[in-house]
C-alpha cells in the first residue's frame, strides 16, 4: 500500500556503493549494495529528524553478491565511483619541495648529510638529469658498517639500481606493488619533465588518509 509512505529518497548509485564500502570497512559488516543505498538515504535524512526520533535501518542484502562489483577497485574505478589516489596528488600535497637528488661524483659522505639533513632515506643519483642508479639509507648502513672509509668514495661505485619509472598518474595502489624490501621507492616526471619521488612511507600515508 503505496499510501502509508510520505517519503522516497533518492540516492545515487555511487553514493550507495561507497557507503556499502563503509559500513564494511569501518563496522565490519559485510552488507551489499542496497544496505549501502539504505544507510546513505537515512544520512541524507539527517534534516528531517529531531531529537527523540527512533530511526530504523534494514540491512537487507549481504556482500557475498557484491564481490566482483561493488567490492572490486576496478569496478568501481570504471564507473568513477572510486576516487582514486594517484602519484600525482602525493606529490601535490607537498607543496612544490624539490626532488634531493646526488650525481655520481658526490661522496657517499655527502649523500649522508643529505639523508640527515632532508630526513629522508632514499636518494636518486641524477647524472646530466637522468636517473643512473640510487643509495638507500638500509643499502649504506652495511657497507658503511663493515668499511668506515667507504664514506670517502664517490656514490658511482656504490650505485643501487635506479628506482622504477612510471606514469605521473599511476594510482597509489599500483605503486604499493612496485615496491619491495629491495626496493622503497618509485618516481616519475611530471607535465615540465622534472622528476618526483614517492617512498614506500608516502603509500602508507596516503592510503591512511
Amino acid at each position: 500500500d503505496m499510501s502509508v509512505i510520505d517519503h522516497f529518497e533518492q540516492v545515487t548509485d555511487k553514493d550507495g556503493a561507497v557507503m556499502a564500502r563503509r559500513i564494511a570497512k569501518e563496522e565490519g559488516l559485510f552488507c551489499g549494495y542496497s544496505a549501502g543505498s539504505c544507510l546513505q538515504g537515512l544520512l541524507q535524512l539527517s534534516d528531517r529528524l529531531k531529537a527523540g526520533d527512533l530511526a530504523v535501518c534494514v540491512f537487507h542484502d549481504h556482500g557475498s553478491r557484491y564481490v566482483g562489483k561493488v567490492y572490486n577497485d576496478q569496478w568501481m574505478m570504471e564507473r568513477g565511483f572510486l576516487d582514486v589516489k594517484t602519484f600525482k596528488d602525493i606529490v601535490n600535497a607537498r607543496a612544490g619541495k624539490k626532488l634531493i637528488t646526488l650525481a655520481p661524483t658526490q661522496t657517499v659522505a655527502e649523500g649522508v648529510e643529505l639523508m640527515k639533513k632532508y630526513d629522508i632515506e632514499h636518494l636518486p643519483v641524477l647524472q646530466d638529469g637522468i636517473p643512473v642508479g640510487s643509495i638507500s639509507e638500509v643499502g649504506l648502513f652495511l657497507k658503511v658498517f663493515n668499511n668506515p672509509e667507504i664514506k670517502n668514495k664517490p656514490v658511482g661505485e656504490l650505485l643501487e639500481a635506479p628506482y622504477p619509472l612510471v606514469d605521473f598518474q599511476t594510482p597509489v595502489e599500483k605503486l604499493g606493488t612496485l615496491m619491495s624490501k629491495e626496493n622503497g621507492a618509485v618516481m616519475a616526471k611530471d607535465d615540465q619533465g622534472n622528476f618526483h619521488i614517492v617512498t614506500k612511507y608516502d603509500v602508507i600515508q596516503s592510503l591512511a588518509k
